[in-house]
């Protein structure tokens, strides 16, 4: 087991405090009209090559001290990038990124509640991932929440916009992403009960968070014309490379 202080629990709970109000601030977002989403893409953009080098220059590495079985750490890895492609492809096919307008290709209700079950796997091991960063290190900790913090906002938006597009009341929508916050929280809780197992819940956090940037972030940053978005994808890889110069890990 781990060994942890109360200290570095209450860390792990104010950032999954932080990462769960970005959340609800996204749908807020949505409901009031107070923000264009032209924003949300630079944060997704942006987000996306964070998560991809947080994963890749620090998740998977620090598994790989954790674990001396190389071979299992990357099965790991791999059953969570599986484990969102599963739930994308079959519970929620039509998810993805970014404010949905195309009413006629949702159908009534069950799109959106679809969609929020496929979000709800991600929130949940955001709160895995940065409660499992903590557990390890405060600084992995503080990386993992850069980049769960990033895409927390789009998230936000997504699920509202669905549920708007699917006929829900905007009440519905904002609370829709209020349960994405819960759910971040619930990943928290769930590793200070199994604080033992972060060798095997940052591996897996790590194919998630892959998944994530790879496969759900960037293809919507390819979905825009402007070539201004993939640098920014760029730029979150040098942001955490940057991270790794300049403060100690």
């Amino acid at each position: 087991m781990v060994p942890v202080g109360a200290s570095r629990f209450a860390l792990a709970l104010l950032l999954g405090v932080i990462a769960a109000a970005a959340n609800l601030l996204g749908g807020l977002t949505i409901v009031r009209r107070q923000w264009s989403r032209a924003y949300l893409k630079y944060f997704i953009a942006l987000g996306a090559g964070f998560m991809l080098a947080t994963a890749f220059l620090e998740m998977i590495p620090e598994s790989l001290r954790l674990n001396n079985r190389t071979t299992f750490v990357f099965v790991l890895v791999l059953a969570g990038y599986m484990l969102v492609h599963f739930f994308e492809h079959t519970v929620a096919p039509h998810f993805h990124f970014g404010e949905e307008t195309h009413h006629e290709e949702l159908s009534p209700s069950h799109a959106g509640y679809a969609a929020l079950l496929g979000l709800v796997i991600h929130t949940f091991f955001d709160g895995v991932a940065i409660a499992s960063g903590v557990l390890v290190s405060a600084w992995l900790g503080a990386v993992i929440f850069i980049a769960v913090f990033l895409h927390k906002l789009p998230e936000g938006f997504t699920v509202a916009s669905l549920m708007l597009a699917s006929g829900q009341s905007r009440r519905v929508a904002l609370l829709s992403s209020a349960v994405l916050g819960g759910a971040t929280l619930l990943g928290v809780g769930l590793m200070y009960v199994l604080r033992g197992e972060v060798a095997l819940a940052l591996p897996f956090s790590a194919g998630v968070t892959i998944y994530v940037a790879a496969s759900d972030l960037v293809p919507e940053v390819n979905r825009e014309p402007s070539a201004g978005l993939p640098v920014l994808v760029f730029l979150g890889v040098l942001l955490m490379l940057l991270l790794r110069l300049v403060l100690p890990s």
